[in-house]
């Protein structure tokens, strides 16, 4: 039987070869490429010092599943979770771009460790690098070592992509060095949960763990993309890959060395995509656009006459196809910039005219001098107490806001930005007194959560931890 099976899968694969032999098509060849572009690529090596342990240790080792695991991980970071108390290692891949020493990689490679160091590819020379600074909302980091005439790698751009056009990753693989893997562009512009600045490359070439933060080449041997995530049930490569795209990497490193964190503006909305049958309900004759489901009150947006149901038509005369191309925009603009908004409201357009804000940093460290992150309880949710403001305009007397979700999952319906206002059906009045109501679950217990997204509310099912 396995004969067979062979005989057939080399029947299968030589026929589309030989068809593409009769027709002329020659198969890329990647030799080339890794001869220029492999010395450019660097191997990144993070390390954490030891400390005593302590609670949230315990919490976070409880929460970084395996194989064994249940809860099918979206997202796995390809470098051990920074947030562990016991000292650590992590390896990953970054690419030279300036020959004075400037390298780009993952936020997620260096943030949490003590120490980095950059060993090249002809694995003779090895410096100790300094985080100039990350963006974690992007997963970009810019890396600096003292050296001078370094390789450096051609840079591209990801807008001429195509999909079904070859690729090619440079990195380091489980920590094997200087290791190319191809394959193609399955998708462009992909959003993914929690990933809102970000239009994704999606590609089928083989990335594993210590490839974060290495380039994605076309054929012409140019850095198209940074190498991130994958998408994976087993903490290893399933044929699902994503890039960052080349500019966006850039525009954040060109922030990062100027001013050592990324400025991001904002106008305090919450959106949801426009559906066929809401835009009938709308009387609205496309789909085009994005709902607004939350005001930040206080911020520009309500400031400038934004109300619930709002659908954002445009801004500043560019039209929003597609609802996730509004953060970006937005995100884009220098904060104080002077915007104007197109909506849909009650059967007619409205232009609103407002000034943007700026998205603060309370989530997004760019540096190891910033404010420490906020530990995760045991159900896996990094919280902190909602602003009085927000209080009053919920018409609550406390509550709190759900920063991050330790370990995104589809068994964890709570979403950051959530504000949960009770547990079962008792409120709190701290954080101290929610952690005391959790506290009191047995592990494996399912406790309900009253909380409010938007302008709805609803009591999610969360087993504890």
């Amino acid at each position: 039987m396995r004969t067979l099976r062979s005989a057939l899968f080399l029947l299968v694969l030589c026929a589309p070869l030989a068809n593409a032999q009769t027709r002329g098509t020659v198969l890329p060849d990647f030799t080339a490429l890794m001869q220029k572009q492999g010395p450019a690529v660097v191997n990144v090596t993070a390390t954490r010092k030891a400390a005593p342990p302590s609670a949230s240790a315990g919490a976070n080792r409880q929460k970084g599943g395996g194989p064994e695991d249940p809860m099918l991980e979206f997202f796995r970071r390809f470098i051990p979770d920074p947030n562990e108390r016991e000292a650590r290692q992590g390896l990953a891949s970054g690419f030279i771009i300036s020959e004075d020493g400037y390298i780009l990689t993952n936020a997620h490679v260096v943030d949490g460790f003590d120490d980095v160091s950059v060993r090249l590819a002809d694995t003779k020379r090895e410096f100790k690098a300094k985080v100039v600074g990350f963006d974690k909302r992007t997963d970009v980091a810019l890396l600096k070592v003292e050296a001078k005439g370094l390789p450096v790698a051609k840079l591209g751009s990801s807008k001429a992509l195509q999909p079904g056009e070859w690729v090619a990753a440079i990195g380091s693989p489980f920590g094997f060095a200087n290791t190319i893997t191809a394959g193609i562009v399955s998708a462009k512009e992909r959003s993914l949960p929690d990933e809102v600045y970000v239009p994704f490359i999606q590609t089928d070439v083989a990335v594993n763990p210590g490839n974060s933060g290495g380039p994605l080449l076309n054929l012409q041997g140019e850095v198209v993309g940074v190498n991130s995530m994958i998408y994976s049930g087993t903490g290893g490569y399933m044929g699902v890959s994503f890039a960052i795209p080349i500019e966006v990497a850039m525009e954040v490193s060109k922030q990062l060395q100027a001013q050592g964190k990324v400025v991001r503006g904002r106008i305090g909305i919450a959106i949801q995509p426009l559906t066929k049958e809401l835009a009938k309900s709308f009387k609205l004759d496309t789909t085009n656009g994005a709902v607004v489901v939350g005001v930040d009150p206080g911020g520009p947006a309500a400031k400038a006459g934004v109300k619930l149901g709002d659908v954002v038509l445009d801004w500043n005369g560019k039209s929003i196809e597609d609802p996730n191309e509004l953060p970006r925009i937005v995100a884009a603009a220098r904060p104080g910039q002077e915007a104007k908004m197109r909506v849909w409201r009650n059967g007619k357009a409205e232009t609103l005219a407002l000034q943007v804000g700026e998205v603060q940093p309370d989530a997004t460290k760019t540096s190891k001098e910033s404010a420490p992150t906020m530990k995760p309880n045991r159900l896996g949710l990094a919280v902190r107490a909602l602003p009085a403001e927000d209080r009053k305009a919920l018409g609550v007397d406390f509550a709190l806001v759900v920063i991050e979700v330790a370990r995104p999952n589809a068994a964890m319906p709570i979403l950051p930005g959530d504000v949960i206002v009770a547990v079962n059906q008792r409120s709190f009045k701290s954080i101290e007194e929610f952690n005391k109501l959790i506290a009191e679950a047995q592990k494996g217990q399912t406790i309900a959560l009253l909380v409010r997204r938007g302008e709805g509310a609803l009591y999610v099912p969360v087993e504890v931890g």
